[in-house]
């Protein structure tokens, strides 16, 4: 047994597919049934049950892919702390962000990390946030910016910056001029929110909480460009992050911003990462060039 044939075994498991697996592994399936055989010969146990167009694991092999996982990340861990003891900015940074902070916080920071650690790789991964806590708990992904707080002891948490809301109303609406907007004005209003699953839409629903503001009924959007256009149609209001609505991001025609007196509504950014990480005093680093970076 080495640690290629388990590489082999977790592949085989998370796509349930002989051919897929030895593709995403670059091996010719026929070698990879080979090699999982040779697993399950050298365990004395089956690992796979095999049916037409069917793969699924025995509950030992459940229980091995499970370990096999384990090893795994602990040898690429030590990979990864020796590479950094030679150079610890250099090598690559697997960093996840969630969809409505991801494409308009790293434009601004990209170019500040670049500058700061031109030796290292940024391998950039989307996904809502608690996707991201796990792949982190998991060793999946070295850091993630995520919204505070957190609800995983494991995890340490560098505070960012503070992100106000805006709000985003059609042109016509009664507060489209407001001066000075307060969270009380919303009282009534009826807010289109994004799906299950985005921090952003438990932040808007507290935000609602405190203003007696309601969801929409009957309506969840999958992006912020969706709630764009459906307040600029007329169909409601919503809360923009304040990212999201600097240059170069237009506004679409019929949407005005308001901006609310301080304190505004508001969430919190974080650099999260596993409180175990070798990278911790480059991730530090990390944080403080955000940190410098943003402007809010």
């Amino acid at each position: 047994m080495n640690l290629r044939d388990l590489h082999y075994l977790v592949a085989l498991a998370e796509l349930r597919h002989f051919g897929r697996a030895a593709q995403a592994c670059h091996v010719s399936q026929p070698t990879l049934s080979m090699q999982i055989k040779k697993l399950e010969e050298e365990f004395g146990v089956s690992l796979v049950e095999r049916a037409p167009r069917r793969v699924m694991l025995t509950p030992i092999g459940r229980e091995i892919v499970d370990r096999a996982r384990h090893v795994i990340h602990d040898v690429d861990q030590m990979k990864e702390l020796a590479r950094r003891s030679r150079d610890p900015e250099a090598g690559s940074l697997r960093l996840g962000a969630f969809p409505t902070l991801g494409p308009y916080l790293l434009p601004q920071v990209l170019p500040a990390l670049r500058t700061r650690f031109p030796n290292m790789e940024l391998l950039l991964n989307e996904e809502k946030s608690d996707v991201l806590v796990a792949n982190l708990r998991d060793g999946k992904l070295d850091a993630a910016f995520l919204a505070l707080p957190l609800s995983d002891d494991r995890l340490h948490a560098e505070l960012l910056f503070e992100e106000p809301f805006v709000l985003a109303v059609p042109s016509g609406h009664r507060l489209a001029h407001a001066p000075h907007l307060r969270i009380g004005d919303l009282v009534d209003e009826q807010l289109l929110l994004l799906d299950d699953g985005h921090c952003l839409r438990e932040q808007a629903l507290d935000v609602c909480g405190l203003a007696g503001a309601h969801e929409k009924p009957g309506f969840r959007a999958t992006s912020l460009e969706t709630l764009r256009q459906m307040v600029a149609l007329g169909n409601g209001v919503t809360l923009l992050p304040e990212l999201s609505v600097r240059p170069p991001h237009v506004q679409p025609d019929g949407l005005e911003l308001v901006r609310f007196e301080d304190p505004a509504p508001h969430r919190r950014i974080a650099l999260a990462w596993r409180g175990s990480s070798p990278l911790d005093g480059l991730l530090r680093n990390v944080a403080a060039t955000v940190r410098a970076a943003v402007r809010i």
